[in-house]
């Protein structure tokens, strides 16, 4: 077998962990040690992965797209390039997008190795949907791996902090607030053993609620001065969204942020600005209901696993937004205790999908893995009452917070002794209704016999849930012993094998633009893009040196990169000072 890795797969960032001679580690891209998740596609139709496709996002938004992790399990599409040299423009799954991203770790796991990597190990939040996990796993398909496993992401950290860091048996709560989830998980750790005793979460709540919250507050500042709401322009919006992430993350260590955007729009010819200052006090009243709700969560995960916030030994924090002052101290003061960042919060995640795959690769770590489920499974019922038959009740077959793999089997009747089928419908969720939690899937089950001449048919459901989190139903008639077996798909339809490889040769037949040579001409390009962006004349020069930039980078000219650089710079100067 190849070398394991491990990717944090977010919504924000993604990185790759390994474990090099016993420890876990982070393998880089260049400078970079993780990577934004955002992908997308030049003018002249190349595509771009990580940070040249985050700097082109303010300029070219429609062809650009960020956050798809929020999509997973989904079956949307985002269409992207839809006027560049690629024709009108293909519209790709959330997991394609996903195996693009994938695919670059991929990359850059071989670089550093040395050799090819097929095989990973890869991240969800705790709380993700068996439609997600899904989706996760074609997306690592795609990219050309084996998944090993899906991990959750809290487990992840836990295990991260958990080796050779703790002896004594303690109970730890992982608070893992990122880019676009949040979850919150209760972990027994005991001398190499780490436990997940309760999971909780929401996987519409993080970092990117937050910039929406400051985007709208700007939006508003600048129609309430100039009437007319930037929202309604794509590229107003895009460059809004950035400078409320920039300002965001000034307001984690400064009290106040200048939010300065020249020549958002312009009327009648006329550019129209936008500066606002910000404080950390308004930043904080407009997230702290979301803040709250991620509160809320921790209370459940708390009562789920049978312990009080005086029974933790620790919170450890995990996810970018955890850096945010006000996170700490509400945290703080709802435990009792204050939050440990031993392991950089961007960055444990991945490490703890390193030692996992070091694991499964067969390394000698003092480890051993032990998570749950966070959600009940169950199938829609009806039930008698009172001689009438109430439809839409929901059967659960394994609850939430079972340890997984777990096997699960109840016996159901049909309501009629002359019933020859049932639709099995598959529920995930905590509802007494069944329609009101998330459908997974269904199937017919027909031909059915009673078991006793006179009694109603009767099925024995079981379900199988796999380490991955991965769903498994097998339908038995009791009467006749007809079996019916089926993966849970989600409701949405899932990718086959056929499809998967078909994305895959697609994907694989891209040109990529490679990252910057350096950090620093990552910074110039974008610098020289927002004038491009917010200038309308004299700018020949400038458009032809990013143009000649974009061919070395394009071409690994890092001779010619670093002359192209100077000029750049001298370039922009002179611009910026006129």
């Amino acid at each position: 077998m190849s070398k394991i890795i491990g990717i944090d797969l977010g919504t924000t960032y993604s990185a790759v962990g390994f474990i090099r001679e016993s420890k876990t580690v982070i393998l880089p891209n260049g400078r970079e040690r993780i990577v934004p998740s955002v992908v997308g596609f030049s003018p002249e139709g190349q595509l771009l992965v990580g940070t040249p496709a985050r700097n082109q996002y303010v300029l070219y938004p429609e062809n650009t797209v960020r956050s798809i992790k929020r999509k997973m399990g989904t079956s949307e599409t985002v269409s992207l390039n839809p006027q560049g040299t690629l024709g009108s423009g293909r519209a790709y799954t959330p997991s394609e997008i996903s195996g693009i991203i994938l695919r670059e770790m991929k990359r850059i796991a071989e670089a550093n190795l040395g050799e090819e990597v097929t095989h990973a190990v890869i991240t969800v939040p705790a709380y993700f949907s068996d439609a997600a996990r899904q989706a996760t796993k074609d997306a690592g398909e795609i990219a050309g791996f084996t998944v090993e496993r899906i991990i959750n992401e809290p487990t992840a950290a836990a295990l991260a902090y958990g080796l050779d860091r703790i002896q004594d048996r303690q109970m730890v709560a992982v608070y893992d607030l990122g880019g676009g989830t949040f979850d919150v998980s209760i972990i027994e750790l005991n001398s190499g053993v780490i436990e997940v005793r309760a999971s909780h979460g929401n996987t519409r709540l993080g970092g990117d609620d937050f910039d929406e919250r400051l985007m709208d507050h700007l939006a508003d500042a600048f129609e309430k001065e100039h009437g007319i709401d930037p929202r309604q322009d794509r590229k107003a919006l895009a460059r809004l969204m950035r400078a409320a992430e920039q300002a965001k993350i000034e307001l984690s260590s400064q009290p106040f942020a200048q939010v300065r955007e020249e020549y958002l729009l312009e009327r009648n010819g006329k550019p129209l600005h936008l500066q606002v200052e910000l404080s950390r006090h308004e930043f904080e009243d407009m997230i702290r209901d979301l803040l709250d709700e991620t509160l809320e969560a921790f209370d459940q995960s708390l009562d789920d696993a049978g312990l009080k916030a005086s029974d933790l030994d620790r919170v450890l924090f995990v996810g970018g937004s955890t850096r945010i002052p006000l996170v700490w101290e509400l945290v703080a003061d709802h435990t009792g205790l204050e939050p440990q960042v031993e392991i950089n919060p961007d960055e444990a995640v991945a490490l703890g999908a390193g030692a996992q795959a070091a694991i499964i690769a067969g390394e000698p770590l003092d480890a051993i893995l032990v998570d749950v489920t966070p959600h009940t499974l169950g199938i829609a019922v009806a039930e008698v009452h009172f001689g009438r038959i109430v439809p839409d009740q929901y059967g659960p077959i394994i609850h939430r917070n079972t340890t997984i793999p777990a096997s699960h089997a109840k016996q159901f009747f049909a309501i009629y002794p002359d019933q020859t089928a049932i639709e099995v419908e598959v529920y995930q969720g905590e509802k007494t209704t069944a329609s009101r939690n998330t459908l997974l899937g269904k199937f017919l089950f027909s031909g059915l016999e009673p078991e006793t001449p006179g009694r109603s048919p009767s099925v024995t459901v079981q379900f199988d849930l796999d380490l991955n989190g991965i769903l498994n139903v097998t339908a038995v008639d009791r009467g006749s012993g007809k079996e019916h077996r089926i993966t849970v798909k989600a409701e949405h339809k899932r990718m086959d094998a056929a499809e998967k490889t078909a994305a895959a040769e697609h994907i694989a037949g891209l040109t990529v633009i490679p990252q910057p040579a350096s950090e620093d001409l990552a910074a110039l390009l974008e610098r020289a893009r927002r004038v491009l962006d917010t200038r309308r004349e004299g700018l020949d020069e400038l458009q032809g040196l990013v143009k000649e930039i974009e061919d070395a980078i394009a071409e690994s000219r890092t001779d010619d990169q670093a002359q192209l650089t100077d000029d750049l710079l001298g370039l922009l100067y002179d611009l910026e000072d006129e």
